[in-house]
């Protein structure tokens, strides 16, 4: 050989594993590209962008011609070394060429490029596009036959080819997303924007006003105490019934009885006739539904029902909407008296308390699972009605029941156990009066 040919061959040999590293590179970036940020880019026009997403609309055949491209670059590459080794040094140099080579081919062509692939996507995916495209048309008998091959191989152990690759992301995934995006979005909104994710899984009976709370008007009731009612309610919409809750015949909007009052006509029958047909919704309806259901419907106020059609609660609007940005309503716990800190650490606490709005207020992790109040997760622990002075330990929390009225526990004192400190988890918490 002349000097003009190994000069060639060197040149031959250099450009080889600039296409290798290419390869491999780009099998990287395209693999690994964020295809929502991919498709937003094509749809805004970029032409690497659409190259890229067609590509991707054929994984095996995308696969198929980087394989084929840098498999042949990288035989092409050992070919030539062992020439070059040849005519330098003779036989001897084979081995030696070889062992470099690998080393070259392992930190230039691979390593490398598929680690600064992996770190910046986009800036090799495109460009990548732009020469994958015509290469695969090029190729596309060779790519055919490759794919070919591979998928009777796959068919022979069992794999189904006819299966579309899943690109949604799950929930978890999706919330997992919002987490990471702290820089981008303000802590606030990423609250706001988890809470909208998990209004599926959150039913109306686990945030709705329980019927001993709800305030009504009863037409069989004293009219003074009516008009007492009405004209010192805190709340806009009410629902109207006749003796008692299980006979509700509508809801009533604050505002037209104040304009019945200036108009002087205020009584049983103009009551009845501005009220509207009661919304009785069932107790499993998760939050998503309910707010596409009050949207429908054009109403705020609905009243939560069991299996049996007895009135369980009422959920507005309003409850929903906490559940997205947190509570504004005076029903915030620490603002009333269902909830007092007290100077060792721990909470004394109504029964009917909220488990959920427990958690929410205090950042803690009671189990709303099963219970959705103090009370019933204490009750449905013990599986009795517990004596004051009964101390219990429930995940990671000690319990104490101070005082009881009829069958329900009124008043408990709770706080986070030690770190150590055995859990029912461990033993089941022994209750001692």
């Amino acid at each position: 050989m002349t000097g003009l040919s190994t000069t060639g061959l060197v040149v031959a040999l250099v450009c080889l594993i600039f296409a290798s590293a290419f390869f491999s590179g780009a099998e990287i970036a395209l693999m690994t590209i964020n295809r929502y940020r991919l498709r937003n880019r094509a749809a805004s026009g970029h032409r690497g962008a659409r190259y890229a997403e067609k590509l991707l609309e054929r994984p095996d055949r995308l696969l198929g011609v980087i394989l084929v491209g840098n498999n042949f670059a990288n035989i092409a590459a050992s070919s030539i070394a062992t020439l070059l080794a040849l005519e330098l040094h003779g036989e001897r140099a084979v081995a030696i060429a070889a062992g470099l080579l690998t080393f070259v081919v392992l930190v230039f062509a691979e390593v490398a490029p598929k680690t600064y692939a992996a770190l910046y996507p986009d800036r090799l995916a495109y460009p990548a596009a732009y020469v994958l495209r015509p290469l695969l048309a090029v190729l596309y008998p060779i790519v055919w036959l490759v794919n070919a091959l591979g998928n009777f191989l796959l068919r022979l152990l069992g794999v189904s080819l006819l299966r579309k690759r899943e690109h949604e992301v799950t929930s978890e995934e999706l919330k997992a997303l919002v987490r990471e995006a702290d820089v981008l979005i303000p802590v606030s909104h990423q609250e706001m924007l988890l809470a909208i994710l998990e209004l599926e899984k959150v039913r109306v009976n686990d945030v709705m006003v329980p019927r001993h709370k709800i305030v009504g008007v009863d037409l069989d009731a004293d009219w003074d105490d009516t008009v007492a009612l009405l004209t010192s309610s805190r709340f806009t919409r009410l629902p109207v019934y006749r003796g008692n809750l299980d006979n509700v015949v509508g809801t009533l909007h604050v505002r037209r009885v104040l304009n019945l009052m200036r108009e002087g006509t205020l009584d049983r029958d103009s009551i009845t006739a501005a009220m509207i047909e009661p919304y009785f919704v069932p107790s499993g309806t998760s939050l998503t539904q309910q707010l596409l259901n009050f949207r429908q419907s054009k109403l705020r106020l609905a009243l939560v029902v069991d299996e049996y059609g007895d009135i369980q609660g009422l959920v507005t609007l309003n409850e929903i909407l906490e559940e997205i940005v947190g509570d504004f309503t005076s029903r915030v716990l620490g603002r009333t008296n269902e909830m007092q800190p007290q100077p060792d650490g721990s909470y004394l606490v109504k029964g009917t308390v909220y488990l959920r709005d427990l958690n929410r207020a205090l950042g803690w992790t009671l189990p709303i699972e099963e219970s959705r109040t103090l009370n019933g997760w204490i009750v449905e622990y013990l599986e009795d009605l517990p004596e004051p002075g009964t101390s219990l330990m429930l995940h990671g929390f000690i319990i104490e029941v101070l005082r009881t009225s009829g069958t329900a526990v009124e008043i408990a004192r709770i706080r986070p156990a030690e770190p150590g400190t055995e859990t029912a988890d461990t033993a089941r918490g022994e209750a001692a009066s």
